[in-house]
């Protein structure tokens, strides 16, 4: 396996993701720099049945929630640091930035696996397959997870439209 390739092939893909979860792309891209530091390291641990991308992001999402503890980052921190905007439909608001920073903000507060299937779907844009293999579940176990956390976060964008909702 040519790790070049897949670096060149998969850097967006997790850098991507990481940014969706960081609120920082600083801290995305040294996140995602260090993610396939790591991945070189333990290229020789990657048996190959499964998906290539779906291993780094879990070296990704391992290493952010490690960097997290180190600096004793809580989502309250950055919550505090996003503005409170609303939109009218729901497509419009994860196109907007400032409605992605609510959709964003709402995610850090989902429980999970909702959070983190509605990240790896939307954001890392992992078909459910992918999804259900990471969590050894089947795929309509990722695609029902999936819609309920839309749903979720549907009903929270409607109470900020009537002034309902408030993190």
């Amino acid at each position: 396996m040519d790790f070049e390739s897949v670096y060149q092939r998969y850097f967006k893909d997790v850098f991507l993701f990481l940014r969706s979860i960081s609120a920082s792309e600083d801290l995305a891209e040294e996140i995602t720099q260090e993610t396939f530091t790591k991945a070189l390291k333990a290229i020789d641990t990657f048996d190959g049945r499964k998906d290539i991308r779906a291993w780094l992001f879990t070296i990704a999402r391992n290493t952010y929630y490690t960097h997290c503890k180190r600096q004793k980052i809580y989502v309250a921190e950055e919550i505090e640091k996003m503005p409170l905007i609303s939109q009218i439909s729901f497509t419009s608001k994860i196109v907007d930035e400032e409605s992605a920073l609510l959709v964003h903000r709402f995610l850090h507060h989902m429980r999970e696996p909702y959070k983190e299937v509605f990240t790896l779907h939307v954001f890392g844009e992992l078909p459910f397959e992918k999804i259900a293999a990471l969590f050894g579940k089947t795929p309509n176990w990722a695609r029902v997870t999936f819609y309920r956390a839309k749903k979720e976060i549907i009903e929270y964008m409607e109470g900020i439209e009537n002034g309902k909702n408030q993190l």
